[in-house]
């Protein structure tokens, strides 16, 4: 019984495990070569897994819903055609399905084993082994705070655990009694802060009412709550604001976008011309375009610019435009209109979302004039995008001044002002809105 082993790729940087969100193909079905098998969810994005070899799919080694790491079998195909025939030596189909048992409960141990106290937590045999170890009860466990998937405990976190408790830095009390509250406590990740760790931070109770309706939230809300609550821990926020004439850009844009969509047979918008005019701003300023390791200011060479964009479930996404200062502006539009496309269409893979230097995030779209944008770690800035809107504005003329309609917005810039002070925020900023005041009604694609 020729038998192929399917295992879970490495999807991108940091990115050491997936959850099994929906298997495609069933056992006992045949697979064809690149076809999908299953569809997997990582901290970063989703994404179907082809087919290694064609086959009949004997085996699943991992349930839905459940997690596996990077390197792990996961399914079983079978490329004699039936799945079911009788090897050539029945020593080996013998040796084969007990290694595909042992792989098989291996995956369940992991996943299965929970805290003796009624607890939906759940914990791997290794952070079991050293709770026991270090005697630490089910109740004490389940009020440490995870950094893994889902909030779990992973090796580290509990190693940290005791450690601050050897130094008495925990209190150890008893898990508070269940009632009928809902502790709206999310699993904020540990924050490093020029060395110091914050965690354990609680959120109030909430207490339910009649008529109140409970609804969890999904995969990606949860990832993206972390995210936010990790980053306000981490970075000292502060926001400049700027509001910058974009009239030029309007008109051009109305003279030349039928002329584009003949020529490149997709629209022009304006988030291209933003994205260009901050690329040129971080060439002016790259101390923007750095992240913080500690005490050490690591400045990016590459300008990958990432742009939110709204995923068919309401979620954000941030998809990355590598090299952006190297693009004209057709290259952009072309790139900026590809990633938009594949977020629409949940198509985006690790690559696309992966290794942003700065973010831009456009507000404009829901109506709002500005926001206070929360910044991307581990980036150090992000700059919001407010509506454009026609407001009356002094004009400035050799003939004198007078009122005008002009199209306006606001641009918002948050950054962390460890590292970034109000000046060179402010500038920055400022010198975004130059540019886009300063385009060229003229300019040729």
């Amino acid at each position: 019984m020729a038998q192929i082993e399917i295992r879970l790729p490495k999807m991108g940087e940091s990115v050491t495990e997936a959850t099994i969100t929906n298997w495609l193909k069933n056992v006992g079905e045949k697979v064809n070569l690149d076809e999908p098998l299953v569809e997997v969810a990582t901290d970063k994005v989703d994404n179907e897994l082809p087919s290694e070899a064609e086959g009949i799919l004997i085996k699943q080694l991992f349930d839905k819903d459940q997690v596996a790491q990077v390197g792990d079998v996961i399914a079983i195909i079978s490329t004699d055609g039936d799945g079911g025939a009788v090897a050539d030596n029945p020593q080996k189909e013998v040796a084969a399905v007990k290694e595909i048992t042992q792989i098989t409960e291996k995956a369940e141990a992991i996943v299965n084993i929970s805290s003796t106290n009624g607890s939906s937590k759940f914990y791997s045999p290794l952070v079991r082994s050293i709770a026991e170890k270090e005697n630490i009860s089910s109740n004490e466990l389940d009020t440490i705070t995870g950094t893994g998937q889902d909030g779990r405990v992973t090796k580290n976190d509990i190693l940290s655990y005791i450690d601050n408790k050897a130094k008495g830095n925990i209190s150890v009390v008893s898990a508070p009694p269940i009632s009928k509250t809902v502790e709206n406590t999310p699993a904020a990740k540990p924050a490093q802060m020029g060395g110091n760790v914050v965690a354990g931070i609680k959120a109030p109770i909430i207490t339910i009412n009649p008529g109140d309706e409970i609804m969890e939230m999904d995969r990606m809300r949860k990832l993206i709550s972390d995210h936010m609550v990790m980053s306000v821990h981490v970075s000292a926020h502060v926001t400049s604001y700027v509001e910058a004439d974009v009239t030029n850009i309007v008109n051009w844009r109305n003279k030349v976008k039928k002329d584009f969509m003949k020529r490149e047979g997709e629209n022009i918008t304006f988030t291209p011309i933003f994205m260009e005019a901050v690329a040129k701003a971080i060439k002016d300023f790259p101390l923007i375009n750095v992240s913080v390791s500690g005490t050490n200011i690591i400045v990016r060479k590459d300008i990958n610019l990432g742009m939110a964009a709204a995923l068919p479930s309401g979620n954000l996404i941030v998809p990355v435009i590598k090299n952006a200062d190297r693009l004209n502006l057709v290259g952009l539009t072309k790139e900026v209109n590809s990633l938009a496309n594949k977020a629409r269409e949940n198509k985006l893979k690790p690559e696309d979302i992966q290794g942003g230097t700065y973010t831009v995030t456009n507000v404009g779209t829901f109506g709002n004039v500005m926001g206070t944008p929360i910044i991307n770690q581990p980036q150090v800035a992000i700059l919001a995008l407010g509506a454009i809107r026609k407001v009356p504005a002094v004009i400035e003329t050799p003939d004198g001044d007078f009122i005008g309609i002009r199209h306006k917005m606001y641009l918002s810039h948050s950054y962390d002002h460890r590292v970034v002070d109000g000046a060179l925020g402010g500038k920055f900023v400022r010198r975004v809105a130059d540019y886009l005041e300063q385009f060229d009604i003229n300019r040729e694609l």
